[in-house]
């Protein structure tokens, strides 16, 4: 069938909406046909093609010694259906879920070629969402940096990354291997780098756990010295077994074990032991945190604190270092929470 005898039922899409009002006054007869790599023409509109994409513009406006007596633009490469398609969006800006499926990946490299923004930020999302398998991840990832289309490009390296045992072992990875080796390196420099920043972050969750624990058994240690606890409390006061548990009860009774066994132990003067080695440190670090070591009732704040400015060796602003990391981490954990517990814990604070 040659091009002057091409009926929009070859190919079973109409190139522009079937009620754009052709004949009837809405639009003019079509001024242009567009050639596609089987040789069928598509009939359209110089003016819509031109205000619908700026490569077809600069194409229409080219000096008329380069057109024959009609004018003709060639989109090759791709399916004459994946053509009407396109020009089809180009008339009305619509293009169904079915479309997208069948011809998505077409659609993208046409979106990105003759710049139509909008078509191809509907292409990346239908492809990342339905059409993207272990199987086909390598090649589209290489259109999507053909195209550059950095959403759909992130999705394929995640992709990658989580399924790499099962993607290496497929026919686009080997032809990746083959004959694209810098876009195999970009590939596993981002596996490096996300492998490196998930330790990164499990190391510093870590921490910021172990920051809360210390902010808790700071907590802890300043209730058991006010007010007294369960079976450990201040000389002046008498601890009472009818006490209910508080709110950090598992730290709070750890810590009145540990606080029992430093007022009993014999080595704990020499260093000998570890646990009074903790307790120790424990002591230290709610010195370097409390601001009122005159009124704390916390034993020995106020004897660290006169010892801390004698200090020339340098370990106070370790000390200091901790200290505020501890403070940081529970400041931050009370933003997390929500404001009602917030404000709960406010009331409960001594």
């Amino acid at each position: 069938m040659s091009p002057a005898n091409f009926s929009n039922s070859t190919i079973g899409i109409p190139p522009f909406p079937v009620d754009s009002g052709r004949g009837s006054g809405g639009l003019p007869e079509p001024d242009a046909r567009i050639v596609t790599s089987c040789g069928t023409s598509l009939p359209a509109h110089r003016s819509v093609l031109a205000s619908a994409s700026p490569v077809l513009e600069s194409i229409i406006d080219r000096p008329r010694k380069y057109w024959n007596s009609e004018m003709a633009i060639p989109i090759l490469g791709v399916p004459s259906e994946s053509v009407a398609v396109f020009i089809r969006f180009l008339y009305n800006s619509k293009c169904s879920e079915d479309e997208l499926d069948q011809y998505g990946i077409h659609l993208l490299a046409l979106s990105h070629v003759f710049l139509v923004p909008k078509l191809k930020q509907r292409c990346s999302k239908a492809l990342a969402e339905r059409y993207l398998k272990i199987d086909n991840v390598v090649d589209v990832l290489q259109l999507a940096r053909l195209c550059d289309a950095s959403d759909l490009y992130l999705k394929c390296l995640k992709m990658v990354y989580h399924n790499f045992k099962y993607v290496e072992k497929t026919e686009g990875w080997k032809f990746l291997q083959d004959h694209d080796p810098w876009l195999e390196l970009q590939i596993l420099q981002f596996i490096d780098e996300t492998e490196l920043r998930k330790k990164r972050t499990r190391r510093r969750r870590e921490e910021q756990s172990l920051y809360l624990q210390l902010s808790e058994a700071m907590e802890c240690l300043e209730h058991i010295c006010t007010e007294g606890c369960t079976s450990v409390g201040p000389c002046d006061i008498e601890p009472t077994k009818n006490r209910g548990p508080c709110s950090k009860f598992a730290t709070c009774r750890a810590l009145q074990i540990l606080i029992q066994h430093f007022a009993t132990c014999k080595q704990r003067v020499h260093g000998q032991c570890s646990r009074c080695r903790r307790m120790w440190q424990l002591l230290k670090l709610h010195s370097s945190i409390c601001a009122q070591p005159d009124l704390c009732r916390v034993p020995l704040c106020r004897q660290f604190k006169l010892k801390a400015r004698e200090d020339k060796k340098g370990d106070e602003g370790k000390w200091k270092v901790l200290a505020r990391k501890v403070v940081s981490a529970k400041a931050i954990s009370s933003l997390s929470l929500p404001k009602r517990k917030r404000d709960e814990e406010a009331l409960d604070a001594p």
